[in-house]
């Protein structure tokens, strides 16, 4: 719009911050004297009309005084203005000073007012039968009548700038269109209090934010473009703008609000911070929920989005309060409950509670920024790995004091069992489903970090457990059962990350079952001095060993099966192995009668070795054929078929040495042709041995390499 050299500028369509600047301090103490609110609808810090009044009331009084050449004519356009928006409260027109009421009223705009037109030509002002100014209109929210009224004002002020009509007084119209601009920063002020006071305790009709969104939808028509030649008048005011404005700050006020009475607790800890997210939840879940039941309705007929523009508002300013919170977050508690609350309570299809109601009506950026959340995890990870080693290290303190305590193992469906294993299964499963609920990244990473710190915990375990003074059969049978179950469980629960742990925990089972045959070889190896003696030969002394064999199955019936049959098959071989060595290392050597005796009593010596085993359960059933072959090899009365028995023995035992074969020859003092024969036959049955050995054909089956057989005088004469 254009206008003579004596205008220095033209209002501008004043933006919603800069409408809001109009408020000042003052309002709040003065609305509630103040007889310019006569609205019913407003709350009391709303900016309205009568925030505008006393803006121009209180400019008014400030220039009384003395006022700067610069603002006389804001002054003058600002009372005018004022005078206008008061007409509704006289008793009738009020005289301007000095001369009669004119056709337009107050530069022709607001109302039949007491001031002259400078032009003293012009319609008169629609709506003034009824008595009626836009300014009244706005204030009892009849929004389109005060829009429609004011759109004929704006179109008859144009007519008047196109006839001509101001071309002697430029500043007349400069003033009209000051007024038209401020009643139409009133009216979008009364829209933002509207949005304002909708999710507010008592809220809006339906009806007004009808009438909001015809408003809206209204103003778009009557200014769809900018005008092409820069007329202010017809320039679009953006009222959709303002309103989506006016959600975004209604949003962030209604989430700032949220939870502000545990802002402090959040600080303290985790309960805190769960605290305020659980208030902001319901909050924002009250606030949508009432959106969508009652106020989308009321938009949806002039097809204003309101879903869409509130749901963008909430989730824009949860996000913010979340970086807030995020920022201030400490400790492996609270960061969880923050990434908690993201993923699984706000990001749940059902957060607002019914299910025709979701949140994710359109694509919406994630509520925390990739980097945000990163590092969120990141941090939380490393806390994570600080109280798991934390929670392995109280596992061992419960485990010593029960050591401590000497309290004997519970025995569950038939096992030996200590809590190690539960307690450790826990530790990991409750860690896993707490990450696997964020992501699944984040599940893998505590897998990774519950393994790790298990790998480390296994050897502080076994050391501490082999040097407390509760090392017995009945807790090192618990706690081969606990790492058993600990190797399948968890590799079964989660293949592929605990993989690298079935090593160490093997290993502890072993280490355990060693230690379990060491209490067995202590109590047991006295008993093998009396065998090969004069007593032997006469005596059981075999039974007093077995009795002490069956005393130690006893406790592997307790212990998994799978381990149990391994510790049962290596105590039977521990007692052949034994029995052999003292064969081979006699400390009496039998002649004659004596050497068949000895030979007897080791035939039934093997028997009833190896039906006990047997009835133990011991399927080591290789180890058998031992202690008979060099029984028949010491016992044999044909000399010939003494090589037959040393194939069958070297065929079975192919860990079997030259130094072997030669202290059993040395048993039978046989001649020295004869022992050349059967030691030169021994040899190339000892080298196929050797051969199957390399090729695996054993089986890794390990008798005799493990007794070693002194040097003797009979032995050295054997060999010679």
């Amino acid at each position: 719009m254009s206008l003579s050299p004596t205008v220095t500028s033209w209002p501008e369509p004043h933006s919603p911050e800069e409408s809001d600047k109009l408020q000042t301090p003052e309002q709040d103490t003065q609305q509630a004297s103040s007889g310019d609110m006569p609205s019913t609808h407003r709350e009391d810090t709303r900016p309205g009309l009568g925030t505008l009044r006393r803006a121009f009331s209180r400019a008014g009084r400030r220039a009384l005084g003395q006022v700067p050449g610069e603002d006389v004519g804001l002054l003058r356009r600002s009372s005018h203005f004022l005078r206008s928006l008061r007409r509704p409260r006289d008793d009738g027109p009020a005289a301007a000073p000095g001369g009669a009421l004119g056709p337009e009223g107050p530069s022709g705009v607001t109302d039949g007012g007491s001031r002259p037109s400078t032009t003293g030509v012009g319609p008169e002002e629609p709506g003034q039968e009824e008595g009626k100014s836009v300014a009244d209109l706005i204030t009892e929210r009849q929004l389109l009548a005060a829009f429609e009224q004011l759109r004929q004002l704006e179109t008859r002020l144009l007519a008047q700038k196109a006839s001509g009509t101001f071309e002697q007084d430029p500043t007349g119209l400069a003033r009209r269109a000051m007024d038209v601009c401020l009643l139409y920063d009133g009216l979008a002020a009364e829209i933002r209090a509207i949005v304002r006071e909708t999710l507010g305790p008592g809220g809006v009709d339906a009806a007004t934010l009808a009438e909001l969104a015809r408003v809206v939808r209204a103003e778009e028509e009557a200014h769809p473009v900018p005008p092409a030649d820069g007329d202010f008048l017809l320039t679009p005011r953006r009222w959709r703008r303002h309103w989506e404005d006016a959600v975004t700050r209604s949003a962030q006020e209604r989430v700032r609000q949220a939870g502000a009475g545990d802002a402090a607790g959040a600080a303290e800890g985790a309960s805190g911070l769960a605290r305020l997210l659980a208030e902001l939840g319901g909050s924002v879940r009250r606030d949508l929920r009432k959106v969508r039941l009652q106020v989308q309705p009321a938009y949806s007929a002039a097809g204003l989005p309101a879903w869409e523009a509130y749901l963008r508002a909430f989730h824009g300013a949860v996000a913010q309060r979340l970086q807030e919170l995020a920022r201030d977050a400490r400790g492996c508690e609270q960061l969880y409950v923050l990434l908690d609350w993201t993923a699984n309570v706000y990001g749940s299809p059902d957060f607002l509670g019914a299910p025709d109601l979701t949140l994710s009506t359109e694509p919406l950026p994630p509520l925390l920024a990739p980097s945000v959340w990163a590092r969120l995890e990141s941090d939380y990870t490393s806390f994570l790995e600080t109280k798991i080693t934390s929670c392995f290290d109280s596992i061992l303190q419960l485990e010593q004091s029960r050591w401590v305590a000497a309290e004997a193992p519970d025995v569950l469906q038939g096992l030996y069992h200590t809590p190690l294993s539960i307690d450790i299964h826990m530790l990991v499963a409750e860690h896993v489903k707490a990450a696997g609920a964020i992501s699944a990244e984040l599940e893998a990473t505590t897998l990774r970090i519950c393994a790790r710190a298990l790998g480390l915990f296994l050897p502080r375990f076994e050391k501490a457990f082999l040097q407390s003074e509760a090392v017995s059969e009945a807790h090192l049978g618990a706690s081969i059962n606990a790492c058993e179950e600990l190797r399948t469980s968890l590799l079964a629960r989660f293949p592929g990350t605990f993989e690298e742990l079935e090593k160490p925990l093997v290993a502890a089972i072993c280490v355990f079952q060693k230690r379990l045959l060491q209490g067995l070889q202590y109590d047991v190896q006295p008993l093998f001095r009396v065998l090969c003696t004069k007593a032997w030969l006469t005596h059981d002394v075999l039974q007093p060993l077995m009795d002490k064999v069956v005393a130690f199955a006893h406790h592997l019936e307790h212990v998994a099966p799978l381990r149990a049959q391994e510790t049962l098959q290596e105590a039977h071989r521990y007692v052949v192995r034994e029995y052999l060595a003292q064969v081979l290392s006699p400390r009496e050597r039998f002649r004659g009668v004596d050497r068949v005796t000895g030979s007897q009593k080791m035939g039934l010596d093997a028997q009833a070795i190896g039906n006990t085993f047997q009835g133990l359960g011991s399927e080591a059933t290789w180890l058998g054929q031992a202690i008979p072959c060099v029984a028949d090899i010491l016992g044999e009365t044909y000399k010939d078929d003494i090589g037959r028995h040393l194939e069958t023995l070297i065929g079975s035992y192919p860990d079997i040495r030259r130094d072997h074969v030669l202290a059993i020859l040395a048993l039978r003092r046989l001649g020295r042709r004869r022992n050349q024969r059967l030691l030169q036959r021994a040899q190339g049955l000892l080298r196929a041995a050797a051969k199957a050995e390399g090729s695996g054909a054993a089986g890794g089956r390990v008798l005799f390499e493990e007794i070693q057989v002194p040097t003797s005088v009979d032995l050295l004469i054997t060999c010679i």
